[in-house]
């Protein structure tokens, strides 16, 4: 009998230990869990290692201030913060005493030598900070905390261990211990082990997996050997020298957002090191949305800096492609130099610099080649292989391209010649080394000429692995017949009534007005009318589309296929809210001689229909605004229209829908369908196709296998799992999803709004100085079952109109959905008891009027009717109507009111605290008063009520207290309430502010945190003598109030 199932975290934790001691060797400082002064940097076990390491103790004392300082200041947030000491992990300190003086570094860890360190482990770390916290297991490298574990016993989700560690790094927590921290992880014996980096969302948390990909070494610490996955993925992770190797080489700081491999980017560039070192071409295949930039960042980053005088070209054949790799380099702090010719490629390679450089292959042979072949007057595109060919034979006499060279091909699979080696070895060196990149499966007819150029495959990580890795999304198909109602008025009917099956009847008499503009494009005789008819009713019906936080891309024929769809979307509700990006140039001299006597052409039309849409812009100018709306506001571009541009090397997270109407099939077909696989918000759970064009034969027959069809070209094991039967897949999603809320619910007994508040929140029986505490304590069983119930809401919603259609009898669906009502009622209700919903706005209004439409009984009440308005904002004008505006049952109890209003108290106090700590701290203290004085009797529920309601309004006011005429704006007021009501010191500090407060020195570059450390150091001059703390406070009032 296994005896770790359900077994307390202890065990766990106990076990673990013995293996960090046991098998890796690390040295067990003891549990910390009483003992005083904690840190992230412990002085005497750093002093004990730089001493063995020969350093004097003045650049002991220098090197652990300069490390203290770095790790003790939050005033730029904890981003910068932590990027600075890892800056100094990596580099060295520089403890030069004067500037003259040459740099004399100390290493606080020996990256080269991992043994050289000491690995030190200790657990219940108890942390002192705005709420104490105690880290289950924290690791010291020579006594600095390189990263934190969080355990759960086995029956307990290691998402809760991820929450923690999130909650943890929070403004009210211990933010500052996380300055040092470079990984943290969460974990149980079911679960394996997750990890992060600090700001990570619970979403992209990764698994750690070894092996992952193919090939993969054989691990260290085997399955046979270690049957048990969290023990198993500690060892090889915590082994000392991969985990001093993967903070130095695979820990990224890209623009703002500090990034951690994902095992299949680690074990890809493990794979290449070898092959590097000796010049071994070869192909990555890691499937479309797995993260290839960011492997190709770091892989270029390790040859940098292990091969000598290496230098690296990336050739990409796409526009799009090259911006991305150059943005991703830029974001990722490495300068890369674009050769925007074949001059300037020549130029560059015959120059030892830059070492980093990105050429678009395609541009050179298509638009500025004077000899470039044209039919028509329109340029021909050469292939890559003729390109290099031709400029290898054009080389200046004196050329000889300086360094070591390695040259990334992105997607390779388009380059299939045999030239292509030949003509890199004679421009760049004969022993220049390939390495292709893709995201594609190869071709049975590519296979053996890719091999014959690049070499075998250096690694591979396949969609099904992805997708179960939850790298990238699972993509749901669906084939659609828009012929079958064509021109009949009772199969238009039924075609609504199918569409919408699932709404309740206001909803549907609403969708019923607008059906009437639907209806008549339904009866035109084009195809194009009735495809735009049944993507505008998807507008209106399917979740992600209708809640504003997914898109949708539609592949069109051709341009003038794509302006004519673009041309019917403006008599429907798409108007303005849909674009169409191809690489037409819509010029005056693309259609000079298009005009004939029997009417227009097909390039007239196309340019007379671009013209009314970029208006003022030029082509490109107005595809840049498109695309970027796209990304940033998928509520507002709601579809793009497309032909081929942006079908590679376009990532946007939020689409989720692609519409197919045009013949594809292998390549193009897969890169396109990879458009909306991306990993996005919580509510995107999957990507759907829509085919139009039958291109599986799936309307005849109901497959369940897409590995023929437009896919035949591949073979079958390359493109296992790629579309599954939208249908049947969501069925099994919803029952799944209404089991999960099921199961957990099972404990609470009996099953009534008491006993749901009592275990998710705290007990009617709880003292009121015991309730935020309890509510703290059950705040990870809330989460769990939010997100929960959450995701049966989004699994309902999506089959509603077809709960029929997958299977149900209308006694299930009935049922079904009543069970869904009650628990999305019950999680809104615990939501307001806890105080977790800062006001009643829950959901966007668009998700609102999803659950409205579809989730609530006919007759229930809503629970909330507010518009956009928030319960905060309504106490502020009607604190009556606000109080009328909570749910029946909690309304109709005087204690629930009450307990709700503190809860959004209390809430309110933490997220707005970072603009005046001083007057929020007070306030706390207040609304703890006033909950002691009704405990005592003094209050009756009744002006509890009133006097919190009055608390909320004033701390909500403009005017928070009668301030000296000269403290005349929000920010001065803040400084005054926190520099202890000093009218003098006030406003020297708000002047030293403004003096020394350069533009962008909120921002999380480089540039920004010098900016930041100047307004610092400025602020400090002033505010000599005060504590670090009372800096920090200074220091995010500063970032917090606009006017500075």
């Amino acid at each position: 009998m296994d005896t770790t199932i359900g077994a307390k975290e202890r065990v766990t934790q106990n076990r673990l230990i013995g293996l960090f001691r046991r098998v890796l060797k690390y040295t067990y400082l003891g549990n910390w869990e009483k003992r005083d002064g904690n840190s992230n940097v412990e002085e005497e076990y750093l002093s004990a290692y730089l001493v063995r390491r020969g350093y004097t103790d003045k650049e002991i004392r220098s090197a652990i201030a300069k490390l203290k300082q770095a790790a003790g200041s939050l005033g730029g947030g904890l981003y910068n913060a932590n990027k600075e000491v890892y800056t100094l992990l990596r580099y060295g300190v520089n403890v030069q005493a004067e500037v003259t003086e040459k740099k004399k570094m100390v290493h606080l860890i020996d990256w080269a030598n991992p043994m050289e360190n000491d690995f030190q482990i200790a657990e219940e770390v108890t942390i002192h900070g705005a709420s104490d916290r105690r880290p289950d297991l924290v690791v010291y490298v020579n006594g600095i905390a390189l990263a934190v574990i969080e355990l759960k016993r086995s029956t307990v989700s290691a998402h809760e261990g991820i929450r923690q560690n999130i909650r943890n790094q929070q403004d009210g927590y211990i933010p500052r211990f996380f300055t040092t921290i470079q990984l943290l992880f969460a974990g149980n014996d079911t679960e394996g082990l997750h990890y992060g980096v600090i700001k990570t969302p619970e979403k992209f948390w990764l698994r750690w997996k070894e092996p992952c990909g193919e090939p993969c070494a054989k691990p260290h610490f085997t399955v046979e050997e270690y049957q048990n996955e969290l023990d198993r993925s500690v060892l090889q992770f915590f082994e000392p020298a991969r985990l001093l190797e993967y903070i130095h080489d695979f820990i990224i700081f890209d623009g703002g957002v500090k990034k951690a491999a994902r095992p299949n980017q680690y074990f890809a560039i493990k794979a290449a090191q070898p092959r590097v070192r000796n010049k071994q071409n070869g192909i990555i295949w890691h499937s479309q949305g797995s993260g290839k930039s960011l492997t190709m960042v770091w892989l270029a980053q390790w040859i940098r800096e292990n091969v000598e005088d290496a230098r690296v070209v990336i050739i990409t054949d796409r526009d799009e492609l090259d911006k991305q790799i150059e943005n991703g380099f830029k974001d990722a702090g490495e300068q890369i130099k674009r050769a925007t010719s074949g001059d300037k490629l020549i130029g560059m390679l015959n120059a030892a610099e830059p070492w980093l450089i990105c050429s678009l292959i395609h541009k050179f042979g298509n638009k500025n080649d004077g000899d470039t072949i044209s039919v028509g007057g329109k340029k021909a595109t050469k292939s890559l292989d003729l390109y290099l060919e031709e400029l290898a034979k054009s080389l200046p006499a004196d050329f000889r391209a300086k360094g070591n060279i390695y040259v990334f091909i992105d997607e390779c699979h388009r380059t299939q010649g045999g030239m292509l080696h030949e003509a890199m070895k004679h421009i760049m060196g004969n022993d220049v080394m390939l390495i292709g990149f893709t995201g594609t499966p190869l071709l049975h007819t590519d296979k053996k000429k890719s091999i014959e150029t690049f070499g075998s495959y250096i690694h591979s990580y396949k969609f099904n692995e992805a997708v179960e890795d939850g790298v990238i999304l699972d993509l749901r198909y669906e084939a659609r017949n828009v012929e079958q109602y064509l021109g009949k008025r009772e199969k238009i009917d039924e075609w609504f009534d199918a569409k919408t099956k699932g709404l309740s009847l206001v909803a549907r008499a609403a969708l019923k007005e607008r059906w009437a503009k639907m209806e008549k494009l339904f009866s035109r005789k084009e195809r194009i009318d009735r495809i735009v008819a049944d993507i505008c009713q998807d507008m209106s019906t399917k979740r992600a589309l209708s809640g504003g936080y997914g898109n949708a891309m539609l592949v069109a024929d051709s341009i003038y296929q794509a302006c004519r769809y673009w041309e019917v979307f403006q008599s429907t509700e798409l108007k303005e809210h849909c674009a169409v990006v191809t690489s037409y140039d819509a010029s005056a001299a693309s259609v000079k001689d298009e005009y004939q006597g029997d009417g227009e052409t097909e390039d007239l039309t196309k340019y007379e229909i671009y013209q009314k849409m970029i208006g003022n812009q030029t082509a490109e100018q107005f595809e840049a605004w498109a695309k970027q709306e796209f990304i940033d506001h998928p509520g507002d571009m709601k579809l793009l229209i497309v032909v081929d541009k942006l079908l590679t090397g376009f990532d946007a997270p939020s689409a989720t829908y692609l519409y197919i109407d045009k013949k594809m099939r292998d390549h193009n077909l897969f890169q396109a369908i990879c458009r909306v696989n991306r990993v996005d918000s919580e509510e995107k759970d999957y990507g759907y196709i829509v085919d139009y064009q039958d291109l599986f034969g799936a309307v005849k027959s109901a497959i369940e296998d897409y590995t023929n069809g437009a896919f035949d070209g591949y073979d079958a094991n390359d493109i296992k799992g790629l579309l599954t039967n939208r249908l049947a897949e969501a069925r099994k999603a919803l029952e799944e999803a209404l089991q999960a809320v099921c199961s957990m619910c099972e404990v609470i007994h009996p099953q009534t709004r008491e006993a749901y508040f009592a275990y998710f929140v705290y007990a009617e029986t709880t003292p009121i100085e015991e309730q935020q505490k309890e509510c703290e304590a059950n705040a990870n069983k809330r989460e769990t079952f939010y997100k929960l119930v959450s995701r049966l809401v989004r699994r309902y919603i999506d089959l509603a109109n077809e709960m029929e259609a997958a299977g149900f009898t209308a006694e299930e669906s009935a049922d079904i959905k009543k069970q869904v009502d009650y628990y999305n009622d019950i999680k809104d209700e615990i939501k307001l008891k806890s105080g977790d919903a800062l006001d009643l706005k829950y959901y966007d209004p668009a998700m609102r009027q999803l659950i409205d439409n579809y989730v609530r009984a006919e007759d229930s009440e809503k629970l909330v009717d507010l518009a956009d308005i928030s319960f905060l904002d309504l106490i502020d004008t009607d604190s009556d109507k606000a109080i009328d505006s909570l749910p029946k049952k909690i309304k109709q109890n005087e204690r629930s009111v009450a307990e709700v209003l503190a809860a959004n108290m209390r809430k309110m106090i933490i997220s707005e605290r970072p603009n005046n700590p001083a007057y929020f701290d007070k306030m706390s203290e207040l609304l703890n008063q006033l909950l002691q004085e009704q405990k005592d009797g003094k209050l009756q529920y009744k002006e509890l009520i009133g006097k919190i309601i009055d608390k909320l309004k004033e701390a909500r006011s403009t005017v928070k207290a009668k301030y000296p005429a000269s403290i005349d704006t929000k920010g001065k007021q803040a400084l005054y309430d926190n520099l202890g009501n000093d009218e003098a010191l006030t406003l020297r500090v708000h002047d030293t502010i403004k003096s020394n407060a350069r533009d962008g020195f909120r921002d999380m570059d480089g540039s920004g945190m010098k900016k930041m450390k100047a307004l610092r150091r400025a602020v400090e001059g002033v505010l000599q003598g005060f504590e670090v703390d009372k800096i920090d406070d200074v220091m995010q009032i500063i970032v917090a109030q606009k006017e500075y």
